[in-house]
């Protein structure tokens, strides 16, 4: 069992004030395979220090001494790719194959979208009577997730970078390696002491700490809509920026036409991808009530021929989900949708036949789905699709926006017709004929899915201060 048990703090790998000792559990064997320390109060105070004084300097940086940067940072994440990839396959179970590319990929791309944005970023706009500046916000904190871990830390902490921000880095207790790489991929690439800082701890210890730290200017969370309602609260006091990327149920309407060869299967695999650990996972398939069968025959046969296995293995199948507490409450979502009265056409609660241990979900299709079933209500984070059916597409664009998510939705038809749908689905996103997000797009959503944006330009601007200055001389 490999052990992590320091921080990263103004350049240097320090012990913690007074932190514990944390396993991480392997999702595959339910073993424990590393070690950190969660931090404390202690550990924060220390690191806003460092990040307070760093940012005297490097907020004064030039655009293409931070472009620099990045490049270096770019240049050396490539060469960690086999480490990285396997660390979250052992402690979040993404498949190496998935997380040496899709995963992996995520965050390079998070670095590659936002220096395309701050190549060409305009820092002072000039509106006649007065300028609009965009300075450096701060010390921003920054606290991510463990489904797409590489993906959410690159969207912080570039755009951060860019500004000319300083920050401090609080990743999921669930799957920490590849954070501390990461801490090491920066220290190659010569981030200046302070301006990137790593702290390992639970939500409760270092993520409360975080947000209601009068030291720090800006907090970005990526998580559960749950735990950000408590991040917003601890952060009130101090009245810092409070930037959240939450939870979601997403909706893929599948137009009355639809031809389901052509188009279903690049929307309908959306809860499959990482095992349906995807804010943005498009579980609520909204399919005609006169092709409800047809849409479930249709796609029980693509869940049905996915194969769940070992995260260390090469090969296209799907993991395990990241820990005990995920496996329980999906599968009590599978079993409150038994109850309720869907049709399980492939999956279950039960373990996949060819495991003995670990999370694993059977790829799991239900049909005769109603709004008012838990499972069509509640954020799943598991490979599960629910089939719903609709009268009309007017009814179908009320099921789709009734919940308290809009963080995307895809829709699956004719894109000529697709776009007469789009502007009626409350979310932030919306994808014809497909469910990821378009790279350097921004990235956010609606209602109780969060507030701001991540990705590209948007992105940076979200990490940005805006300053209006008049009365110059012409």
């Amino acid at each position: 069992m490999r052990e992590r048990l320091q921080h990263y703090i103004n350049g240097q790998w320090v012990d913690s004030e007074g932190g514990k000792r944390h396993e991480v559990i392997n999702p595959a064997t339910e073993e424990a395979c590393c070690a950190i320390t969660l931090g404390t109060q202690a550990d924060v105070d220390k690191v806003v220090a460092a990040a307070q004084a760093a940012f005297k300097t490097f907020s004064k940086t030039t655009r293409e001494e931070r472009l620099a940067l990045m490049d270096r940072i770019v240049a050396e994440y490539k060469k960690r790719v086999p480490e990285l990839a396997a660390a979250m396959a052992e402690e979040m179970g993404a498949p190496v194959s998935f997380a040496s590319t899709a995963q992996v990929g995520a965050g390079i791309g998070g670095f590659l979208g936002t220096m395309a944005a701050l190549k060409n970023f305009n820092f002072l706009e000039d509106n006649g009577a007065y300028k609009v500046a965009y300075e450096p916000i701060g010390v921003v904190g920054m606290i991510t997730p463990w489904n797409w871990p590489l993906n959410q830390i690159a969207l912080k902490v570039a755009p951060a970078i860019a500004a000319g921000n300083t920050m401090i880095l609080k990743p999921s207790e669930e799957c920490p390696t590849n954070a501390a790489i990461f801490a090491e991929i920066l220290d190659a690439a010569g981030v200046p002491a302070g301006v990137f800082n790593l702290i390992q701890g639970d939500g409760p210890g270092v993520g409360t700490a975080i947000s209601s730290h009068p030291g720090i200017d800006m907090v970005s969370f990526t998580g559960s809509t749950r735990a950000g309602i408590l991040v917003a609260k601890a952060a009130a006091d101090t009245v810092k920026r409070v930037h959240q990327e939450l939870g979601g149920k997403s909706p893929n309407v599948v137009l009355p036409d639809a031809d389901f060869a052509a188009y279903l299967p690049s929307t309908a695999s959306g809860p499959l991808v990482n095992s349906g650990q995807s804010c943005i996972s498009p579980t609520r398939i909204l399919v005609p009530r006169e092709r409800a069968d047809e849409a479930a025959a249709f796609v029980s046969a693509m869940y049905s021929a996915t194969t769940v296995g070992d995260p260390m293995e090469e090969g296209a199948h799907i993991g395990p989900v990241v820990n005990k507490t995920q496996f329980d409450k999906i599968r009590g979502l599978i079993q409150s949708a038994i109850d309720e009265g869907a049709k399980l056409e492939t999956g279950g609660p039960d373990l996949p036949a060819n495991v003995n241990r670990g999370y694993y979900i059977k790829p799991t299709v239900f049909s005769g789905v109603t709004p008012d079933m838990r499972i069509a209500q509640e954020e799943i984070f598991g490979p599960v699709a629910t089939i719903m059916a609709y009268d009309s597409l007017d009814q179908a664009i009320e099921i789709a926006n009734d919940t308290t998510y809009g963080l995307s939705a895809c829709i699956t038809g004719d894109p000529a017709k697709a776009a007469a749908v789009a502007p009626e689905l409350r979310a932030g996103m919306v994808a014809i004929n497909n469910w990821g997000p378009s790279p350097g797009a921004p990235f956010g959503g609606y209602k109780q899915s969060g507030n701001g944006r991540e990705g590209g330009l948007y992105g940076l601007k979200d990490f940005m201060e805006v300053k209006s200055i008049s009365g110059l001389p012409a």
